[in-house]
C-alpha cells in the first residue's frame, strides 16, 4: 500500500470521525437546549421576581401579609361579651383576617346582660349565613345588629372582599369598653 493511500484512508477515517463528533454535538445541544428550557419554564417566574439588584438588606414581610386565603373556611377566635364576673368584659378586642378568606365567627353573650352587637363589617363581606342554636338565616344582604337578649351563641359565617380597618362594639356600653377593630389585609 502506497503512503498516498494511507494518506487518503487516514483522511477518510478523520472526515468519519469528525462526522460522528458532530452529530454528537447536534444531539448534545439539542438535549442541552430542552433541558435549558424546560428549567428556565420552571423557574422563569422567580428569575422575574428576583429583581434585587440593591444590595439593601432583605425585610422580612409579617406573617399575615404572607398567609394566602384557602378554600376551606376558617375559624375566628370567639368573641365572648361579658363574663359572670364582669358584664362589661370582651375577650378580644381587635380581630386580623384575610381578604378573599371564609369565615366562622361565633359570637357569645355570657354577662347576663342584654348586649346590641354592632359592626361595619358586616356591610364589607359577604354574608353566608348566621347560625342561632342550629336554625341558620340565609340573607341577602348584610344584618343591622346581632341582638343578645340573654346568654347565648350567634356564629356567623362569611368572606371577607374588602381590605379595610372596621370597627365593632355594643354602642351602649362602648364607653365602658366593649369595642374593638376587625382588620382585612
Amino acid at each position: 500500500m502506497g503512503r498516498g493511500r494511507v494518506t487518503e484512508l487516514k483522511k477518510a477515517e478523520l472526515r468519519e470521525a469528525k462526522s460522528e463528533g458532530e452529530e454528537t454535538m447536534r444531539k448534545f445541544s439539542a438535549i442541552a437546549f430542552a433541558v435549558l428550557f424546560g428549567f428556565t419554564a420552571m423557574h422563569g417566574q422567580v428569575w422575574a421576581q428576583d429583581d434585587d439588584d440593591d444590595d439593601a438588606p432583605a425585610v422580612a414581610e409579617p406573617a399575615a401579609a404572607a398567609e394566602k386565603p384557602t378554600r376551606a373556611s376558617k375559624d375566628v377566635p370567639e368573641l365572648i361579651l361579658g363574663t359572670k364576673e364582669d358584664q362589661f368584659a370582651a375577650n378580644q378586642k381587635d380581630f386580623e383576617l384575610i381578604s378573599g378568606q371564609g369565615y366562622r365567627w361565633k359570637i357569645t353573650a355570657a354577662g347576663g346582660l342584654e348586649y346590641k352587637f354592632h359592626t361595619d363589617l358586616f356591610r364589607n363581606v359577604w354574608n353566608n349565613q348566621i347560625v342561632i342554636n342550629d336554625l341558620e338565616v340565609h340573607m341577602n344582604g348584610a344584618p343591622a345588629w346581632l341582638e343578645f337578649d340573654a346568654d347565648g351563641t350567634i356564629q356567623v359565617q362569611f368572606t371577607t372582599v374588602r381590605p379595610g380597618v372596621y370597627t365593632w362594639s355594643v354602642p351602649d356600653l362602648a364607653d365602658r369598653g366593649m369595642k374593638g377593630t376587625i382588620t382585612i389585609k
